[in-house]
């Protein structure tokens, strides 16, 4: 009997190790990135991020005039002036500000809480086991916004300014693997 009991309980560790390593999967994902752009790893970087959706999530917020569908050019009965000022516009794009939120140090920023370039640099930082203790301590701490088994959303709030949201969304792609797919910027960082 006691041999069945043993199984019995092995069986039931098991189990409840099982869920809490997928339930805490995406905060290690989290940590893991947050980990990587301090310590400037582009490798890891680029496993945990997925670029071209979040690309495309944060031009969406960030280019006010990216039109969902393209316009219909001017027409030269309809719209003469149109057409001649379409004719001498410049045909290079606009410059993407979406950039500087995708380099090594704009991750790093945001998974601090920061807007890219508005960090306090890495070398200010204390790099005794002290110093990481105090920053530990002071946070900012990220926290689960949103959980479904496919889904997660991390917050982390500015550490200057606690309205100040950033989510990071992240999405399993295998059992234990999740990927950054979209982040949310705060309202007044959009369309700027």
């Amino acid at each position: 009997m006691t041999l069945q009991k043993r199984i019995w309980d092995l069986i039931v560790l098991a189990i409840f190790v099982f869920a809490a390593a997928f339930a805490t999967a995406p905060w290690f994902a989290f940590r893991a990135l947050k980990a990587a752009a301090q310590y400037e790893d582009v490798q890891a970087i680029g496993e945990l991020v997925d670029f071209p959706a979040v690309r495309r999530s944060l031009t969406g917020q960030l280019i006010a005039d990216a039109p969902a569908a393209q316009p219909e050019s001017p027409s030269i009965w309809r719209d003469p002036l149109g057409v001649f000022k379409k004719a001498i516009e410049p045909m290079a794009p606009p410059e993407p500000k979406v950039d500087r939120y995708l380099t090594v140090a704009g991750v790093s920023a945001l998974t601090r809480g920061y807007a890219p370039g508005k960090a306090p640099p890495a070398s200010s930082r204390d790099g005794s086991l002290g110093g990481q203790i105090k920053d530990a301590v002071r946070g900012p701490y990220p926290g689960i916004a949103y959980w479904d088994p496919n889904r997660v959303r991390i917050s982390i709030k500015r550490p200057d300014a606690s309205g100040k949201v950033t989510i990071f969304t992240f999405e399993r792609k295998a059992l234990f693997t999740w990927k950054l797919v979209h982040i949310r910027l705060p309202g007044d960082e959009r369309q700027g």
